[in-house]
């Protein structure tokens, strides 16, 4: 079911060669460009026709109009199973604790005296989420989106996920009550490429955003690739991803379950077990079996996902070689199961998120740990964060300078303009000071007063 890759011995090899044995999923987002272009241009010239002509294309179903009237919300909440109401508001109060913490306050420092460059933090003005809604239904996603988005202060907030025909052309009931629980009002029945490009040109029932955030497919990535730039995005998510460094002391029933987790997402999911125990990845695979034929989804997302060639068994030497395989693949999510798991996880460099021991499983984080779920995917940890409150803020620089403290520099800057062959800049600086004794010895400037 999940094929083994030995990189025991001289087989582990350095930097790029490293990245390039490890298991990855195919998501070529680039082909995929070419298909949304006339997509997103066609929603940039007609707006709400074009939406409501891809959405009975695309979804099966014909919009009336594509925001989602405020009645449907609040019928959402109050139809809302209570159970789920309750674990929703729960990880809503968890994902606030946390991204509470995540705020920014602006803070001056004082370079010399009466000089000084404050650094203040501003919220987006306008923001558009996005919550998938194609083979699972993901209020999670809203939560992980808005919360955020909330506690940076983010005036505007409007919410797009995809009709669905079963519902009369609404998104899911658990997203729009979700929406409901957030104080989130601004929901449309848009999917896909369709969504991004309505937040990013704007429509006639939709103002354009500055930002366009939340996980998708395919062609969600495509559409934030071709924004960029018009747009702020926060990441391409690609499809998702687990990797578990674990030893001898890992339980494979727990290993097992974790890496069948992810499975059900999708077909391209990524389940990865590296580990130093032989006896480990036995025990793990000879689970794999009766764990996927007791749950749903079999066919058509775990068994591919698992077989795929994005998922491996990685045999290793030992924990520092599972460290160094790990840290090349950057996984969206990794457990560390091992002996002393949090001075192991410490060591990681490249992660999306890290799940200690065998307590903290990837499913705690996708739902309530109070971490946020939207991770950078296909080895983008190794220079993205996931998403958190300050994805939201934009740090500006205030520099504030008396004419003493900018004398005292003065010749310097000029100087460097100078070598830069940007003889205006300095000439900017020295207009300042026409006149003035500096001039006359080269800009050699007496001490400030």
């Amino acid at each position: 079911m999940i094929s083994r890759i030995d990189l025991r011995g001289d087989a582990l090899p350095e930097g790029p060669a490293l990245r390039d044995l490890l298991p990855r999923a195919e998501f070529d987002v680039q082909a995929a460009l070419e298909k949304v272009r006339p997509i997103c241009e066609d929603v940039h010239h007609r707006g709400d026709a074009a939406l409501i002509d891809f959405t009975e294309r695309f979804d099966g179903v014909r919009l009336d109009q594509v925001r989602v009237p405020a009645a449907a919300l609040t019928r959402a909440l109050e139809e809302l199973d209570p159970a789920v109401r309750a674990a929703l508001e729960e990880s809503i109060r968890r994902a606030r604790i946390v991204h509470r913490e995540q705020r920014r306050s602006t803070h001056t420092t004082q370079v010399v005296p009466g000089g000084s460059v404050t650094e203040k933090w501003v919220p987006v003005e306008r923001v558009g989420l996005y919550a998938p809604g194609g083979r699972s239904v993901y209020p999670s996603s809203v939560i992980m989106n808005v919360v955020p988005a909330q506690e940076a202060g983010v005036e505007s907030i409007a919410l797009a996920s995809p009709a669905q025909a079963e519902f009369d052309g609404l998104p899911h009931p658990t997203i729009l009550a979700a929406c409901a629980l957030l104080g989130v009002d601004e929901v449309y029945a848009a999917g896909g490429a369709t969504a991004v490009a309505m937040f990013a040109y704007g429509t006639q029932s939709c103002p354009p955003a500055n930002m366009v955030t939340g996980p998708g497919n395919i062609w969600v990535a495509a559409a934030k690739r071709y924004f960029t730039g018009k747009i702020g995005i926060d990441a391409e998510a690609g499809p998702t991803e687990i990797a578990v460094l674990a030893d001898d002391t890992a339980d494979p029933v727990h290993v097992a379950s974790d890496l069948i987790s992810q499975a059900e997402h999708d077909p391209l999911a990524a389940a990865v077990l590296v580990t130093d125990s032989v006896e480990l990845a036995d025990a793990v695979e000879k689970e794999l079996e009766p764990q996927v034929a007791a749950t749903r989804h079999v066919d058509d997302r775990i068994v591919p996902a698992l077989s795929g060639k994005q998922s491996a068994i990685v045999l290793v030497d030992g924990i520092d070689e599972g460290l160094r395989v790990v840290d090349a693949y950057g996984a969206e999510h990794l457990e560390i199961q091992t002996a002393d798991a949090t001075a192991v996880a410490d060591r990681v460099r490249n992660a999306g998120a890290i799940f200690i021991g065998p307590w903290a499983p990837v499913s705690l984080g996708d739902y309530a740990a109070g971490s946020n779920h939207v991770l950078p995917t296909g080895g983008c940890a190794c220079h993205s964060s996931g998403l958190s409150v300050q994805s939201f803020l934009r740090g500006i620089h205030i520099v504030d300078y008396t004419k003493d403290a900018l004398a005292e520099v003065a010749h310097h800057v000029v100087t460097l303009a100078e070598a830069e062959d940007l003889p205006a800049h300095g000439a900017a600086i020295k207009a300042r000071f026409v006149g003035d004794e500096q001039i006359s010895r080269g800009w050699k400037v007496p001490e400030s007063k």
